[in-house]
């Protein structure tokens, strides 16, 4: 599974920390961080992150 996040369309919401912290956070600085190939097992919890973006900035691919 590849993570992307179009950093030009991602505001910081955060929403996605709260569906999949094991794969996305936020530094110290409040922007968003995250692992690009996560384990197939956070694929449920990696689209649920990617539903709640409220700019669609997340996209999961196999």
């Amino acid at each position: 599974m590849k993570v992307i996040v179009d950093m030009d369309k991602c505001q910081d919401h955060g929403q996605c920390v709260f569906s999949a912290p094991e794969v996305f956070s936020l530094n110290d600085e409040g922007h968003l961080e995250y692992e690009s190939a996560p384990d197939d097992s956070l694929r449920d919890a990696v689209e649920e992150a990617a539903d709640v973006c409220p700019l669609q900035a997340i996209t999961v691919e196999d």
